[in-house]
């Protein structure tokens, strides 16, 4: 049996599909994935097979996010469009010999996924990792870029009656006009057809809840966490940490900042200036020391699993994948959330005691200095370990044996 894994976007959309095809490994199912050529080191290092789609994504995001790479004529729509063309093409070719297909990452992408696996005859899977992706009357949908909701208005319901025209024009047109090419029927409502009416939320229901009643028979089934063996720290690493006090680690993930310097050394400052050191990662922002005081460490890969465990706290962008490790390992949290999800996490780190949401994306000395002040008291890291205490770990061993049913279903 096999199994294909679609993930396109960064690595936090990536590393979950890693855990989930390790878990289908341990089932005797075979898991291959289908990524960004970005993360095909990733992939290799973890034993799965892959197939990469389209070009690498590191240059595109760091274009977007500092402003040096404008969209293209027609702007999102005719890119949503080339992802369309792109990743069912890969899709369709590394699911050839596939039972199933679970999907995650940009909507027009998962929609070529579906495509696909229409085409192949095979079950479709969409997976979430945080449940604003989902529609709700809980929660407004994202804003599209160019298509802005009335001001004022703030019925969710409406919201997400606005969006579903949105996506339609969006990614509707590009989606079905590659339909058309590849002899599948047009689809009248993008949305619906992309999420399907049972899509899967893996997300930890500690940290991340799924709010009903609901439109959608949402499936909960955990984060996807790695269990693997542990991979060990680097001799500097296990060196640097057994220096001193366990220092406060600072990293964006794959997120590049638009002022990568500025924001290591208010970084840096805040951090010394509570008394502790500094672990900074350099990351797709390509964070770099600010100094040569034996204070400070940069690192590049780590397994947080093991890293999280020995940290006084945690500053980063707000990935799902990073607050989870962060809140499992007990560490107290800086959510600076720059896009998509990351404005959410950071709410639920605050909403839930265990860290300091930073009010924007633009860090600074005094800004980051405050929230510190919070996630180092004694009460945050208190209930931070008691919230560790209460996440689940078994998100992958509960999505196998869905998927499998689903395939047996099928």
């Amino acid at each position: 049996m096999r199994v294909l894994l679609m993930a396109y976007g960064s690595r936090g959309d990536v590393e979950p599909m890693v855990a989930l095809a390790l878990r289908l490994k341990e089932s005797g199912v075979e898991a291959r994935v289908c990524a960004p050529p970005d993360f095909a080191g990733l992939l290799a290092e973890a034993g799965i097979a892959s197939a990469p789609i389209g070009d690498p994504l590191r240059a595109m995001v760091k274009g977007a996010l500092t402003g040096k790479a404008p969209l293209p004529d027609g702007g999102l729509a005719q890119r949503a469009a080339a992802l369309v063309v792109t990743t069912y093409e890969a899709v369709l070719a590394a699911a050839a010999d596939c039972d199933a297909v679970v999907a995650t990452g940009l909507l027009p992408a998962a929609a070529a996924a579906r495509s696909a696996a229409e085409k192949l005859g095979i079950p479709y899977v969409f997976t979430a990792y945080f449940p604003a992706y989902l529609p709700s009357p809980h929660h407004p949908p994202f804003p599209r870029p160019g298509r802005p909701f009335p001001p004022g208005e703030t019925d969710n319901r409406v919201l997400w009656d606005l969006d579903v025209e949105n996506m339609n024009v969006l990614f509707g047109t590009g989606l079905n006009a590659h339909r058309e090419t590849v002899g599948l029927p047009p689809v009248d409502h993008f949305r619906d057809f992309v999420l399907t009416d049972r899509p899967w939320l893996a997300a930890d229901a500690t940290l991340s809840p799924w709010a009903r009643p609901a439109d959608l028979d949402v499936v909960q089934t955990g984060a996807w966490l790695r269990h693997s063996a542990e991979r060990p720290l680097s001799d500097g690493l296990s060196a640097f940490l057994d220096a001193g006090e366990p220092p406060v680690y600072v990293g964006f993930g794959s997120i590049p900042m638009r002022d990568a310097e500025d924001v290591a050394k208010a970084a840096v400052e805040a951090v010394r200036a509570r008394g502790r050191r500094v672990l900074l990662s350099r990351g797709w922002a390509d964070l770099a020391l600010v100094d040569d005081q034996d204070d400070c460490f940069a690192v590049g890969e780590a397994d947080h699993h093991v890293l999280f465990r020995r940290v006084a706290a945690v500053v980063h962008h707000g990935g799902a994948g990073t607050t989870t490790t962060a809140a499992l390992a007990g560490a107290p949290q800086v959510v600076v959330p720059q896009i998509a999800d990351q404005p959410y996490w950071a709410g639920r780190v605050a909403g839930l005691g265990i860290g300091a949401a930073h009010d924007g994306p633009n860090p600074t000395f005094a800004s980051l200095s405050a929230a510190l002040g919070t996630a180092l008291a004694p009460e945050t890291r208190a209930r931070a370990a008691a919230v560790a205490g209460s996440i689940r770990t078994d998100g992958t061993t509960v999505a196998a044996r869905l998927l499998l049913d689903t395939i047996g279903r099928g």
